[in-house]
């Protein structure tokens, strides 16, 4: 694995032969959103894992009414370093795999690392649940990162969308607006309490996440499926979001990662930031 760039998925098989790996840094993520977190970790991870708690740790941060921004590039640096994460490591990400929920977390860490300049990212499928059912060996006790100098970090702008550009696409239908939501929120039906109005942005299409996620496997389904609920987005640009940039990155992770998807970015304010400004459009019922 030294010798290939991780990218997208990575099977417990394909990583398994791998664990010597000089620079591999394998970051289970597992945290509230789960039922899991510093406890469950020390209780069992993958052999070598450091933990990184995907809520407490600031992954994301509460900007205004907005709770699901990029938190500032310098407390990236530093995450990312006492994590032991270098230019050159190769990581991997470790969701639960037990939701659709957790399997986002793995794929908002994934676009973070990516939009901070790291080139060498993957997502464990099926997570720590599929690696243990398959009675891979485990280790018990607690995270010990060998820490690094801070990121240095790289913005990659391109891989995300804030609320001006995302208006500008809604306008314009320059790019495909991806809401990543269950239909009883798109429709309006429904409201997210960090969002201040129900409704959706103008001309966005619908893509529940959840479809994305097979719960009988811990895993992403496969990618023929995939290609099946996504493939009819239109051609060209698309903002993925939902309602605070959490469930919208499994959205962005399958259309970019997956099915190799150019030009598509994540709106991280999503509908909690969106709606702030009364002057932003909503739409609401079905999709015309």
């Amino acid at each position: 694995m030294s010798d290939t760039t991780l990218s997208g998925l990575i099977t417990a098989e394909a990583l398994a032969e791998h664990l010597a790996t000089p620079d591999l840094v394998i970051l289970d993520i597992r945290s509230s959103v789960d039922g899991g977190g510093k406890a469950a970790f020390e209780a069992g991870h993958l052999p070598g894992a450091v933990h990184t708690d995907y809520v407490a740790d600031g992954w994301r941060a509460k900007v205004g009414a907005a709770p699901g921004l990029l938190p500032p590039l310098d407390h990236l640096a530093g995450l990312a370093g006492r994590l032991g994460i270098r230019p050159q490591s190769q990581v991997v990400i470790v969701p639960a795999g037990v939701s659709a929920m957790d399997y986002a977390a793995a794929a908002r860490v994934y676009w973070t690392l990516k939009t901070m300049g790291h080139g060498q990212q993957a997502i464990l499928d099926g997570g720590f649940k599929g690696w243990s059912d398959q009675g891979r060996p485990v280790e018990a006790g607690a995270s010990s990162p060998v820490a690094a100098a801070p990121y240095p970090v790289v913005m990659q702008q391109r891989l995300r969308s804030t609320a001006d550009a995302t208006l500008v696409a809604s306008r314009s239908r320059l790019a495909t607006l991806v809401d990543a939501r269950a239909a009883s929120y798109f429709e309006g039906r429904e409201k997210s309490p960090d969002a201040a109005r129900p409704g959706r942005i103008p001309g966005a299409v619908s893509r529940d996440y959840t479809q994305a996620f097979d719960p009988d496997t811990g895993r992403l389904k496969p990618a023929a499926t995939l290609e099946a609920i996504f493939g009819s987005v239109p051609k060209g640009p698309v903002i993925s979001y939902c309602n605070t940039g959490h469930t919208a990155a499994l959205a962005w992770f399958v259309l970019s990662e997956v099915l190799g998807r150019e030009e598509v970015a994540l709106y991280d304010g999503s509908m909690s930031d969106w709606t702030q400004d009364p002057d932003r459009p909503v739409q609401t019922g079905p999709a015309g």
